[in-house]
């Protein structure tokens, strides 16, 4: 079984809080970790009709039945139990009552913020880390691992990536986006995932996105609010800071698993994926996730934007806080060339509280060079370790 790296901070938390909530999306491994790192618990599968058919109908004896608390599984099919956990927790003023997952977030956020404000730790877990796949077997080759991706089933269970994600959005448009949030026009939606997919490392234009799947700019900003919520894609947002320059204000477009990605963008195989034009646009964003991972494990929360003027001068990652900000660049070539540097050399000087200059890139030595430090996108976590630990 993959050790998550998660895992200590969900004790710890548990250890603080009445409740400890854990969200991502379908199939992280959500329910495999609670599991295994809180065995002494009861699991309850809100998913399943009797149980949440008790869970609704007789919320005070549903509760009654774990007095040493319980593992309740899918919460967000029951919300209206999270008002009685919040008595629950009132009345008996103690920690580590009941360890709740999410796979959406469409009400649950506005839910547990009014019910559970000050008694609820919130984590979210995403797909494996590098260090994690490492535990399931050797990596050597990027755009295999590009077109796997890192969902845990799809590895532990050695299943075709294309098919195993296939079927995944299948299920994700059917329960998620169908039941969850009613959106009917199903056709236009599944047509807008996947321009979103083709949009991937792009600044977000939502007139742009409305015209080419034929959807007003009110639709576009609602489904991509849903896209956002189930842990599909994610907004990383420009870098804003008093200095004087014209900064691009709009944000840029990523998902949370390439390898999803990869499926959308209708690439079949580790040869297609080889000579795509937007390979370098998914080993950028393979790249900006790993980034997020480690600081979402050890319960940070990540601080990331990407910079950019109006005069085209830019780097792909601002990371973390002064004084310890890292700029990152992220170049999928297999060979280090001084012009990749060139940016991160500018901005060094311009950014205030630059500690460090990465490129991550597609090769397999780490470099050490005048103007920054070269690392390879399979050996990320051992420098993301060594950040973490200045905090």
């Amino acid at each position: 079984m993959i050790t998550r790296e998660i895992a200590s901070t969900l004790k710890d938390q548990f250890r603080q809080y009445p409740f400890v909530l854990v969200t991502g999306p379908r199939q992280s491994g959500k329910t495999t970790l609670c599991k295994a790192v809180f065995d002494d618990l009861d699991y309850v599968n809100l998913e399943f009709p009797p149980e949440r058919e008790f869970a609704t109908s007789d919320p005070v004896g549903f509760l009654n039945q774990f007095p040493h608390g319980a593992i309740l599984d899918e919460i967000q099919r029951v919300p209206d139990l999270l008002s009685y956990l919040q008595v629950l927790a009132d009345e008996k003023r103690t920690n580590s009552l009941f360890l709740l997952t999410a796979s959406e977030q469409f009400e649950l956020s506005k839910n547990v913020t009014q019910s559970l404000a000050g008694r609820v730790s919130l984590q979210r877990l995403l797909p494996l880390s590098v260090s994690e796949l490492k535990q399931v077997k050797p990596l050597n080759n990027i755009d295999e691992i590009l077109f796997e991706g890192f969902y845990p089933r799809i590895h532990d269970q050695n299943l075709n990536p294309n098919q195993a994600y296939n079927d995944y959005f299948a299920t994700y448009i059917e329960r998620d986006v169908t039941l969850l949030e009613g959106i009917s026009e199903l056709n236009k939606f599944e047509t807008f995932v996947r321009v979103c997919a083709s949009s991937i490392g792009q600044l977000v234009n939502y007139t742009n996105i409305g015209n080419a799947v034929g959807i007003s700019h009110p639709t576009v900003n609602r489904w991509m609010s849903v896209l956002q919520r189930s842990y599909i894609a994610f907004d990383l947002r420009p870098y804003a800071a008093n200095i004087k320059k014209r900064l691009v204000k709009s944000s840029k477009l990523y998902f949370y698993d390439v390898g999803l990605a990869c499926c959308l963008l209708g690439i079949h195989n580790v040869e297609q994926l080889a000579v795509h034009p937007l390979r370098g646009a998914l080993f950028e964003n393979a790249a900006i996730v790993e980034i997020m991972k480690p600081d979402l494990n050890r319960n940070y929360r990540p601080n990331l934007a990407f910079f950019r003027d109006s005069n085209g001068l830019e780097c792909d990652l601002v990371y973390g806080m002064p004084p310890r900000q890292v700029l990152f660049e992220i170049k999928s070539s297999q060979t280090l060339h001084s012009q990749f540097f060139k940016q991160l050399a500018k901005l060094k000087d311009l950014i205030p509280g630059t500690s460090d200059c990465v490129l991550i890139y597609g090769g397999s030595e780490t470099q050490h060079r005048t103007q920054g430090t070269a690392i390879p996108i399979l050996q990320m976590d051992e420098f993301l370790d060594e950040q973490l630990s200045k905090k």
